[in-house]
């Protein structure tokens, strides 16, 4: 464990009622420890439950051990209180990424791209999805226009069919 970690828990147990929680459970979620993250971040909550930056914290940590709906939960309710915080959206639109619903992990991506124009991260999720998307849009099509040509070759057929059953 860090030096940082242990401090801050030395400060928590010193003063339960200390907003340090926030940043211990953030150094948590950093180092991978996400179930205590989470656990530190709802005990706090508790007893500060507008600590925005503190459910942040949370809702990565049930974002990253797959909590979708309680994840979703908790960025609306920061993102409520301040619709431009940034953690919140780029999480956000993690949780919709990985729901599989890229439109609005787009959207999302975009207004963190928005509020950090130079993200190097953000950018490539963003290039990703984008490519995704084409990149579905492109089978759609593709499987249209197959439907289509398949459509249209039986016509061709029964009119040759029609064609020859006339002239016999």
């Amino acid at each position: 464990m860090s030096d940082r970690l242990e401090d801050l828990r030395r400060r928590i147990e010193e003063d339960p009622a200390s907003i340090a929680f926030a940043q211990l459970a953030e150094e948590c979620r950093r180092v991978g420890l996400h179930q205590e993250a989470i656990e530190i971040c709802r005990r706090g909550l508790a007893r500060h439950p507008g600590y925005l930056s503190a459910r942040v914290t949370l809702g990565r940590s049930l974002l990253h051990l797959g909590q979708l709906d309680e994840a979703q939960q908790e960025l609306e309710t920061v993102l409520q209180g301040a619709p431009e915080n940034l953690a919140a959206i780029r999480a956000r639109g993690d949780l919709y990424r990985r729901r599989g619903d890229i439109p609005h992990a787009l959207e999302q991506y975009s207004a963190a791209l928005r509020l950090a124009p130079n993200d190097p991260e953000l950018e490539r999720g963003f290039e990703e999805l984008s490519a995704a998307l084409t990149d579905a849009a492109n089978e759609r099509e593709d499987g249209g226009t197959r439907s289509l040509l398949a459509a249209l070759e039986q016509w061709l057929a029964a009119i040759h069919v029609t064609r020859a059953q006339r002239s016999a």
